[in-house]
This record gives structure tokens, C-alpha cells and sequence, in this order.
């Protein structure tokens, strides 16, 4: 057991200290959301209704608009799930066509967890501030268009081509929103360079 735990520790310490400095304000900064949002957002749903409602509208507003299918309309309603083999009620905003139940978004598919994902990289990579204030406007913007059109195409599938919604719900629709995450990511990070003595912002 000795020997494995110094083999751990010196594995960490091959990793270089600005690395090791991100990790740890990173996993921090997990922690601390995850209180904070269990504490004083999780029953409360403050941050989860008005953005999972807004999803709903904003994917109705869209269908509506730029595609050949009209009649769509959410509806904030108690909706029963299974999740994981556990039954649950909660409120989802619920997609009609034409009076016609289609979908439904609940608040774990409004896009809040991985906002605040991104945010806390930007925040924790070293850069200018403003620059980061920036990225993050910019780049939260860009998930909540994301996550519309994500749920937008899932439902134009769900209505033309059924058979293709399954594997597009579970896999390509949540791949879309995760590459969109980690390319945003990789051109913020693009001229921050991780050196074993010092880290260098050009």
C-alpha cells in the first residue's frame, strides 16, 4: 500500500505545477458548484425553470419559424419519467404539435450543467480578465443556440424520420453539444501555453 502511494505521489509530481494548479482549481470549482447548487438551487429550481422553459420556447419559436412544420407550441407541466429505473415527477416543458404531445425538456437537458462545466474551465485557465469575460458571454451564447438546435433537430426527426430519433437523442444530438464545448475550449486556450516552470500567455 506504501509503495503504491508513493508511486501515486510521484506520478502527480511528474505533472507539471501550472497543470496541477488548473486541475485543482478546476476540481475546486466543481465542488464548490455542486454545494452551492445543491444547497440553494436544486429544490428552489431559480436557475433551472426559467432556463429549461426558455429552451422550450426558443425551440418552438425556431420550429416555427425556419422549418416547413407549424402548430408547435411548450407548456410548463408535471410530466412522470423513469430515469435510470427511477420514477420521478417534475415539472418539463412539455413540446406540442398541433395539440400533440411530442417531447418533453426537463431541467438535467436545459444545458445548465455544462455551462457552468465551461465556465469553470475559463475561469480556472489563466488569462487576461476581460478576455475570459468575453468567452464566457460569447461562449454561453453559443451552448444555449447549441442546445436549441439540438432539441429542435431532435423533434424534426421525431416527426419525419421516428426511426433515426433514438440513436440521435442518446449518442449524435448530446456529441453536437459536447464538440461545440470542447472546440469553444480549445480556441480559448489556443495561445496559453502549459510549461513545467511557468505558464506564458502570449
Amino acid at each position: 500500500m506504501t509503495i503504491k502511494i508513493t508511486k501515486l505521489k510521484a506520478l502527480i509530481n511528474d505533472i507539471p505545477l501550472p497543470i496541477r494548479l488548473f486541475l485543482g482549481k478546476a476540481l475546486l470549482f466543481f465542488v464548490v458548484w455542486k454545494i452551492i447548487y445543491g444547497v440553494f438551487f436544486y429544490d428552489s429550481k431559480v436557475l433551472d425553470h426559467p432556463l429549461t422553459i426558455h429552451v422550450g420556447e426558443a425551440t418552438v419559436k425556431l420550429l416555427n419559424i425556419a422549418t416547413p412544420m407549424s402548430g408547435f407550441t411548450s407548456k410548463r407541466e408535471i410530466k412522470t419519467s423513469t430515469y435510470f429505473g427511477k420514477v420521478s415527477q417534475e415539472e418539463a416543458s412539455l413540446i406540442y404539435h398541433k395539440g400533440k404531445e411530442i417531447i418533453y425538456i426537463v431541467d438535467r437537458c436545459n444545458g445548465l450543467e455544462l455551462i457552468v462545466l465551461y465556465i469553470g474551465f475559463i475561469v480556472c485557465m489563466p488569462s487576461k480578465f476581460w478576455r475570459k469575460v468575453l468567452y464566457v458571454i460569447i461562449g454561453v451564447i453559443i451552448l444555449d443556440i447549441t442546445n436549441i438546435l439540438r432539441c429542435s433537430g431532435l423533434i424534426f426527426l421525431h416527426e419525419n424520420y421516428h426511426g433515426y430519433f433514438e440513436f440521435a437523442h442518446h449518442y449524435l444530438a448530446k456529441a453536437s453539444i459536447y464538440t461545440a464545448t470542447f472546440i469553444i475550449w480549445m480556441v480559448y486556450s489556443r495561445n496559453i501555453n502549459f510549461k513545467n516552470e511557468a505558464i506564458q500567455i502570449r
